[in-house]
């Protein structure tokens, strides 16, 4: 009797040691990338507040921290359409940084529907509400040749076109590149450009738009260095082979 007592000890000991290490390997794997958080900074955002980014994520109350890991927060940041990577690191004493890099936006393109924004890899983003940007050119008139999806690529003729003419004004000038107010694509015909600052329009055309944008800043040099020769400009014509024509209400000229 006692021998058997004694089997059937060992065998609820066993088992209570059995439930113990299961518990506690349970435990120690839930609490895995946790830590006690008692803040959490958000840095390196531009398009919108921090705060509307820690809401999107829901780590903005306090009463969240309990249940989040680090990886949880990296995730949920993540998911923001306006986010390209989030870096989450941890001090090890409850502050947390997260350090975002958002998408680059190239332009905002225009349909009949709503305005979009288009990033440098052709993604649409829908422009949400409190989002702050500016020197974002406007890419008008483009040939649809399939309907606008929020966060799909629309990587079509007439973008990829206004793309080579920021990339060239970029490298031309980067102030002449803040200045491109609109890219008004013509519904394929040539391209005319609208700069802030400039009451008159550059009809730009299409191709050799790194040839174009250096002509273009020359000719600008050249009307500023000459402003009351050329204060009747009504436009900059870019379409003739390593000439600038520029239209004016009283005389006409190509340089």
């Amino acid at each position: 009797m006692k021998k058997d007592f004694g089997k059937l000890f060992s065998v609820i000991l066993l088992s209570a040691i059995v439930a113990l290490t299961a518990y506690l390997s349970l435990v120690t794997y839930s609490k895995k990338g946790k830590e006690d958080i008692k803040m959490i900074n958000i840095f390196g955002n531009k398009l919108l507040n921090k705060d509307i980014y820690m809401q999107f994520a829901n780590i903005d109350q306090l009463s969240v921290y309990d249940n989040i890991s680090l990886n949880i927060i990296k995730k949920r940041i993540e998911e923001h359409p306006y986010i390209a990577k989030a870096e989450v690191k941890s001090d090890g004493r409850g502050n947390v940084d997260v350090r975002i890099k958002e998408k680059d936006i190239y332009a905002i393109l225009l349909t009949k529907a709503e305005p979009f924004f288009v990033t440098n890899d052709f993604e649409l983003l829908r422009i949400m509400q409190h989002t702050t940007y500016s020197d974002i050119p406007v890419i008008s008139n483009f040939r649809l040749s399939e309907k606008p999806v929020p966060q799909k690529l629309f990587k079509t003729e007439d973008i990829v076109e206004a793309f080579k003419i920021i990339d060239a004004a970029k490298i031309t000038d980067t102030n002449l590149a803040k200045r491109i107010s609109e890219i008004n694509l013509k519904n394929g015909g040539d391209v005319v450009l609208t700069f802030s600052g400039v009451n008159y329009p550059v009809v730009f055309g299409r191709g050799n738009e790194s040839k174009k944008m250096i002509y273009l800043s020359l000719v600008w040099e050249r009307i500023n260095n000459l402003k009351a020769a050329y204060q009747n400009t009504e436009y900059i014509d870019l379409r003739f082979n390593n000439e600038a024509y520029i239209g004016s209400r009283e005389n006409t000229g190509l340089i």
